[in-house]
């Protein structure tokens, strides 16, 4: 069986010895090098042709930003971030998710080889995921994007649900940047934790045309507003006469993650119905499926996206299968099928 070629790039060498060992017991993968920082990585990188490099955040001599992005041009290898439980470095994440890199694993900030020892199995299974991905050039920021002719959209009383995982935070930053401000309310899952959910939405926001916040209880949900479910938080919507709030809470993980996509597209489903629109994008896993079921036989418009333009297509796939998906689109459609949607579903 032909072994995942990874590279790990990080200047602790703590670290780099660590992630080597946990990877290499894994059997189905290789550490064929490591490197303390992005210069001598991209020698090794032409040497060694890795298929998933592992990339800190926090790097001397080339920021992580820099070297991803000129890698995404040059030679888009799917990337691992490297990053710790900081508002500073998920800010970074967050940007380097957009540039393409593949999803994140998170760094203790305590005791950190044996939390990343700890962290093994999730470490593992993202590593085959990214060998499995496609790695996608970022957009770089570039923004705005053109944005569909769309008129009519005044209304509060509709809303718009998207739920994501792995590949999502680019996915979502593709839609949400190319909506106009008279879009109806936008309520998102986003498999996150807490620091991450806030530095996602304050960067959402510098790149959107709507007002993007992190959810917070009794929250309006109104048109040019989008409100993101806070890492190990559910997120649900709850009705008062015509309009919508939004309801935080905790509460056991469902389908193994907190938020969970299925908890808000059922309230979504009971509260909204038919005024809704529903929309699961790239993600591990078969978190929001049912829930978009549920969306669809109380009325709701529902899409998934295809796998084509899927970093991983575990979520949109799932939904597909049992019939929970009204239309099947590329990230790229999405847009103007959710505007259809919107028109099709009259209050």
């Amino acid at each position: 069986m032909k072994k995942i070629k990874v590279l790990v790039v990080d200047d602790s060498a703590l670290i780099r010895q660590v992630l080597s060992e946990i990877l290499n017991q894994a059997g189905d993968i290789e550490v064929v090098g490591t490197a303390q920082d992005p210069i001598f990585a991209m020698e090794k990188i032409s040497r060694l042709k890795p298929d998933v490099i592992t990339l800190d955040v926090e790097m001397p001599r080339m920021d992580g930003l820099t070297f991803l992005g000129k890698l995404m041009k040059s030679n888009p290898i799917p990337v691992l971030m490297v990053s710790a439980l900081t508002q500073k470095d998920a800010r970074v994440t967050i940007e380097a998710l957009e540039l393409g890199a593949i999803d994140y694993i998170q760094k203790p900030t305590i005791d950190v080889a044996k939390g990343v020892v700890e962290l093994g199995e999730e470490i593992v299974r993202k590593v085959r995921i990214a060998a499995n991905a496609r790695a996608k050039i970022g957009a770089g920021g570039r923004r705005p994007r053109p944005v569909p002719s769309i008129c009519g959209f005044s209304t509060t009383d509709k809303i718009i649900a998207i739920g994501a995982s792995t590949g999502g935070t680019k996915a979502i930053t593709d839609i949400v940047s190319t909506l106009p401000e008279t879009t109806p309310g936008v309520v998102i899952v986003q498999h996150m934790p807490p620091a991450f959910t806030r530095s996602f939405a304050k960067r959402l926001n510098s790149l959107s045309r709507l007002d993007v916040k992190e959810a917070s209880t009794g929250d309006r949900i109104v048109r040019g507003t989008v409100l993101i479910a806070p890492g190990n938080k559910h997120l649900v919507i709850r009705r008062n006469g015509a309009m919508y709030y939004t309801e935080v809470k905790d509460g056991p993980m469902v389908n193994f993650v907190r938020p969970s996509v299925d908890v808000l597209f059922n309230s979504v489903a009971e509260q909204a119905g038919r005024n809704a629109v529903g929309v699961i994008l790239t993600g591990m896993g078969e978190d929001g499926a049912k829930g978009l079921l549920e969306m669809k036989r109380k009325g709701a418009f529902t899409i998934a996206q295809d796998e084509a333009s899927s970093i991983v297509f575990g979520m949109p796939k799932k939904a597909i299968e049992i019939g929970a998906a009204e239309r099947v689109a590329s990230l790229e459609e999405i847009p103007r099928i959710i505007m259809e949607g919107l028109s099709r579903n009259p209050s």
